[in-house]
Order: C-alpha cells, then sequence, then structure tokens
C-alpha cells in the first residue's frame, strides 16, 4: 500500500473526484503474480488517483473543464505561500513514486509510471530557478486572465452564473497573490527582460476601462431556464464584483509601474540570470524532450534554414511576379528574395481590409480543410471548434495566432484567435498554414482527441510535451501538400515561410539565450531569411526573450514525427496506411519523443505482422 500521507489523500480527496464523471478505463495490465507486484500496483494506482483528485481540488479551472462543478467558483491560488505548498505536495508525490519498485509493474503501468515520474522530476528541477516568480509579459498575465473569463465557460444554467460571479469575488485575491509572486522575484533576483513587459501597464489600463463591459457579457443572452427574480440578482451581485476588481487592477497598475518595471533587467538572454545557463539547459530538455544540446540545436536551425532557403528559391520561381519581368532572373538570390518578399509585403491583394474580412477567410480556410480529413485520418475528434478575434486589447503584444482548448465534459468548443491588429502585416499567404497549425488538423484536432481518450490515465491527456504537441502542429501544416492546398506558390511559398520561421527559432532562441544575440541581431537574422512583417518579428523575439526554449520545441518535434512516418513509410511500402499511422502517433495522448519512437517502432513491427497475416 502507499504511505499514510498518500492514503489519506487519495481516501479524502477521491471522494471529491467521484463528484464527476465516471473514472477513466484504465490500461490493461498483467495479473500480478505476486506479492510483490500487487504490492507495486496498488501504491502506484494509489498515487495516481490522489494526485488527479488532488489537481482538481487545488486548480478549480481544471476540474470545471474536467466537467467537475463543486470548485466551480474558485480560482487557482495564486500568492506565494499556494504556489509553494502546491510544490511540496508535488514534491511528495515524487518522493512515494520514488519508492516504488517500477520492475514489479505491468508494461503498461511501468510506463504510465515513467511518463508521471518525469513529469514530476522536471518539475522540480525546474521549481529551482524561479522562472515561476516571473509571472507576467506582453503575452500572459492575470490582467489578461480577467479580461477573458466572461468568454470561457459555459454558461448553461444558474449555477453556472452563481459560479461565474464568484470566481469575479476571488479576481482580487488573485491580484494580491501575483504581485506577492512578483515581489518575491524581485528579492530573489527573477526578474523578465524589460523589453518583454514594456506594454503591459497599457494593457491593464485598457483591460480596466472596459472592465464591466466585458465582463458582462455572459448576461446578455441568459437561457430562459433562469427566472426573472434570479437574473435580477445575479445582475446585482455581478455589479458588487466590479469595483473591488477595477481597485485591484488600479493598485496591479500602479505596483507594476513603480515598483516592477524600474527593476526588469536590461538585458535579454536566461545565461545573464543567476544559473541562467543551467535553467535554459532544464528548459530545452523539458520543451524539447530530448538531450540536445544548445550548440546542437543551433546547428539543427541553420541546417533547416539553408535547405528551406533553397525550396523558397525554387518557389518565386513559379510566381507571376518572377515572369513579370525577366531581369529577375539575372538577380543574386539574395537580391532576388529580398525584391520578392518586399513585393509581398506592399502588394494589397495579399492583404484584408477589415477584421471582419480576415476572420472571415480564416473561417472559409477552415470549411475547405474539413472534409478533406478523412482521407489522412480514421479517427477525428468529436468536439468542434470556431475562429474568433484576439482581444484587441492584448493583440498589439500577441503573436499571428492561438489555439484555446474547449471542454468536452463542459459542451465547450475549442477555439482558433486570429489576430486582427495590424492589418497590413497579416498577409492572406499565411491563412492556410496559419489554420492547419492552430485549428485542424493542428492543436484543435490533436487535443480534442487527446481529451476524449478513454484508455489512458488522466494524467496523460495533458503532460506537458511542446516537442510533441508544437511538433505535431507544425507537422500538420506540411499534411496541407497532401491535402491539394498549395498549388498557388504564393501559398506554397506561405507554407514554406512559417517551416522557415520555425527553423529560425532554433537559431535565434539558441543564440539570444546561450551565445550572447542582442535583441537586435535576432530581429535581423529573422528579417533576412523570412517574410514574417516587422510587427510579427519584434512580437516573435520578444516571445523567445520572455519564454526560453519553448520556440524550439515545435521544429524538433516535427522533423522527428517526420523521419518515423518515412521510416514507417520505407518499413511498409505500399501497405503503409497513413490513416493507420496518424491513430498511431496521436491515440495515445501527448508523449515526450523518446516514448513515441517507441510506440512507433512497435507500431510498424505490429504492422509488418498484420500484413505478413493477411498474405
Amino acid at each position: 500500500m502507499a504511505s499514510a500521507a498518500l492514503v489519506s489523500i487519495a481516501g479524502s480527496l477521491l471522494a471529491f473526484a467521484l463528484q464527476g464523471p465516471p473514472a477513466v478505463v484504465q490500461p490493461a495490465a498483467t495479473t500480478p503474480t505476486t506479492a510483490a507486484s500487487a504490492d507495486a500496483t496498488a501504491k502506484f494506482n494509489a498515487i495516481v488517483e490522489a494526485q488527479d483528485a488532488w489537481r482538481m481540488i487545488v486548480y478549480p479551472e481544471y476540474a470545471l473543464r474536467r466537467g467537475i462543478r463543486a470548485r466551480a467558483g474558485e480560482l487557482t491560488d495564486a500568492s506565494l505561500a499556494g504556489i509553494n505548498k502546491r510544490q511540496a505536495t508535488s514534491e511528495q508525490f515524487l518522493e512515494e513514486l520514488r519508492a516504488i519498485d517500477a520492475g514489479k509493474l505491468s508494461p503498461a503501468d511501468a510506463r504510465d509510471y515513467a511518463l508521471m515520474r518525469r513529469e514530476l522530476e522536471l518539475g522540480s528541477e525546474g521549481f529551482r530557478f524561479n522562472g515561476w516568480m516571473m509571472p507576467v509579459s506582453g503575452r500572459n498575465g492575470p490582467h489578461q486572465d480577467i479580461a477573458q473569463m466572461g468568454e470561457l465557460g459555459t454558461f448553461a444554467d444558474l449555477a453556472d452564473y452563481d459560479a461565474y460571479n464568484k470566481r469575479l469575488l476571488g479576481v482580487p485575491g488573485m491580484l494580491i497573490g501575483t504581485m506577492e509572486v512578483m515581489h518575491a522575484g524581485i528579492d530573489s533576483g527573477a526578474m523578465p527582460p524589460k523589453v518583454t513587459v514594456v506594454q503591459v501597464p497599457l494593457q491593464i489600463r485598457t483591460v480596466r476601462q472596459s472592465l464591466r463591459e466585458t465582463l458582462r457579457k455572459p448576461f446578455a443572452s441568459m437561457p430562459k431556464t433562469i427566472a426573472p427574480a434570479d437574473r435580477e440578482r445575479l445582475l446585482a451581485d455581478f455589479e458588487r464584483t466590479i469595483d473591488p476588481i477595477d481597485t485591484a487592477l488600479t493598485q496591479f497598475e500602479a505596483f507594476f509601474i513603480d515598483e516592477y518595471l524600474p527593476k526588469c533587467r536590461d538585458t535579454i538572454g536566461a545565461s545573464a540570470m543567476k544559473d541562467g545557463s543551467a535553467w535554459y539547459a532544464h528548459e530545452l530538455k523539458s520543451h524539447t524532450t530530448t538531450a540536445l544540446t544548445p550548440q546542437e540545436i543551433h546547428d539543427i536551425g541553420k541546417s533547416e534554414v539553408a535547405r528551406i532557403r533553397a525550396e523558397m528559391m525554387t518557389v518565386i520561381a513559379k510566381t507571376d511576379w518572377f515572369a513579370a519581368d525577366a531581369s529577375r532572373a539575372k538577380m543574386t538570390d539574395d537580391a532576388r528574395f529580398a525584391a520578392f518578399i518586399e513585393f509581398l509585403h506592399t502588394d494589397p491583394r495579399f492583404y484584408c481590409k477589415t477584421a471582419e474580412e480576415l476572420l472571415a477567410r480564416y473561417r472559409d480556410v477552415c470549411k475547405k480543410i474539413d472534409p478533406k480529413l478523412p482521407t489522412l485520418f480514421a479517427t477525428c475528434p468529436r468536439l468542434t471548434y470556431g475562429v474568433r478575434e484576439i482581444p484587441r486589447f492584448m493583440a498589439p503584444a500577441q503573436t499571428t495566432a492561438y489555439y484555446q482548448p474547449g471542454a468536452p465534459l463542459r459542451g465547450e468548443a475549442g477555439n482558433f484567435y486570429a489576430n486582427t491588429y495590424a492589418l497590413d502585416q497579416r498577409p492572406t499567404y499565411e491563412f492556410i498554414p496559419l489554420s492547419l497549425h492552430e485549428a485542424v488538423p493542428g492543436h484543435h484536432f490533436q487535443i480534442a482527441l487527446a481529451q476524449e481518450l478513454t484508455n489512458v490515465r488522466e494524467f496523460r491527456k495533458d503532460l506537458g510535451s511542446t516537442a510533441f504537441t508544437e511538433g505535431w502542429a507544425l507537422y500538420a501544416e506540411r499534411l496541407g501538400i497532401e491535402m491539394g492546398f498549395f498549388e498557388n506558390p504564393y501559398d506554397d511559398f506561405g507554407r514554406l515561410l512559417y517551416e522557415m520561421w520555425r527553423s529560425c527559432r532554433l537559431v535565434v532562441d539558441t543564440g539570444i539565450h546561450q551565445f550572447g544575440w542582442t535583441r537586435e541581431q535576432a530581429i535581423a537574422f529573422m528579417t533576412a531569411n523570412t517574410a514574417l512583417s516587422e510587427i510579427n518579428i519584434a512580437n516573435e523575439v520578444d516571445r523567445y526573450i520572455s519564454w526560453p526554449g519553448q520556440a524550439c520545441g515545435y521544429k524538433i518535434g516535427e522533423l522527428t514525427i517526420r523521419r518515423l512516418r518515412a521510416d514507417a513509410e520505407k518499413a511498409l511500402g505500399a501497405k503503409f496506411d497513413i490513416r493507420r499511422f496518424h491513430d498511431a502517433v496521436l491515440l495515445d495522448g501527448p508523449l515526450p519523443l523518446d516514448v513515441l519512437e517507441q510506440n512507433i517502432r512497435a507500431w510498424i513491427s505490429s504492422e509488418e505482422r498484420r500484413i505478413a497475416a493477411q498474405g
């Protein structure tokens, strides 16, 4: 059995957890043959159950997405004490895991044991670097969470609205807790680069200016099942939440301007911080799920940049721009590339005139992708998705797009958010690869399928594997070739542009955080090798500065998936089935790349046996 501490956690918290949906079906395990294996299995199951129940207690928003409403009116404790308490409990789970003899577990349980242990060990290793003490950037922070609270979640009945008002009551405490953590960052020297947070005060001010209007949106369409008296009470309760939130945001803004921003660092690389090189190495290991060194990643990036640049030149030669002027064939490659990029940046045919037109174009692309999916996938998610505009207050500092997962058990669709700020820098030749990446068969497809799995333990559905999730989404862009979406050379150039962008990340991220690159060097490298707009390049570079290592997961993951597919195609020849391969990649949830490789090697062997049996 597990230790007394974990038995207590499992006993007291599982009662809460069982208020939700039935427990997920666990992987089949070999029947224990000894008392030792039975004991190891019991201990591991107790830890898994206890940790899952604990997560639903300390992360109320996560529980709500799981369909459990018992704490729907609460927010995650953002205070220093709350963070430290959660970390202490995670360390306890890790200690209990390490005490188990994994050799006594069934193969399925042994793999889950290794995955859980890896996740907890990475969290333990990373916590000491204090990156968590920098909770705000131009791309994230409590002010941005507040502004989107009315958009996230289902509002189906009276209980949902009461829970929403209670969550709003918790917002001032969330802001106070965040400031406490930021004070700890000041004291310990864990401060973000100033360039990544200079826009935050304006963002906070913008949130305050539209606070009531933004947060009141759910009340504009209350269900008819809510009685008039309850409607009146709900609105009155809502109004009482606004002034305290505004007061707390005002305090947060003043703290940011007067105390925090002046102490933010002028350096940009992780290596400039205390233990910065070790922190960066840890972040690379976490996000790529490999042991690749910064130098190895840097070199892979340069190699990919050279390869894609050659493909870009071939595609440019297929365009009407190239054909329109014979002198362009005589230009050097660098001159022709620069002239073509200038043309792309200035020709109005590549730009939308309104935000509404941009969103409509993205929706049209998604509608064209959807019917193509069954030819490449045997299993498609049941959850739907939509296309939305990135909130305008945060758009100037945001990247081109992002995906917000849905909640199948709550009936909440996933959403692909597109940036409508600076329309003259949002070219239409990006629309196809971006839709493939953020929506289907990219993030929405992969994440929704993981959420809907019934044959894996719950913690397996959201393992932290940037290289898998982002690598899959980048691989999904390339599937557009097989769908017939890149016949037009400008669209094909857009695909190559996005692949080049992710390859440049390997060079720029390592350049900034390991090799002492300046922000200007990073921008110059991106400008010389991509057709991204000026604003996109600046926002992207600032993202890499504020989030060390994360951007390297994309290309490393995509290259791995492509290599595994090539190996499968070679081994299986004409019998290779792309739909079965994609099932093999996706239907075990997000995985570290080494585990994914083990899975696909086993799948290839299984396919060989199946094909041989068929004769």
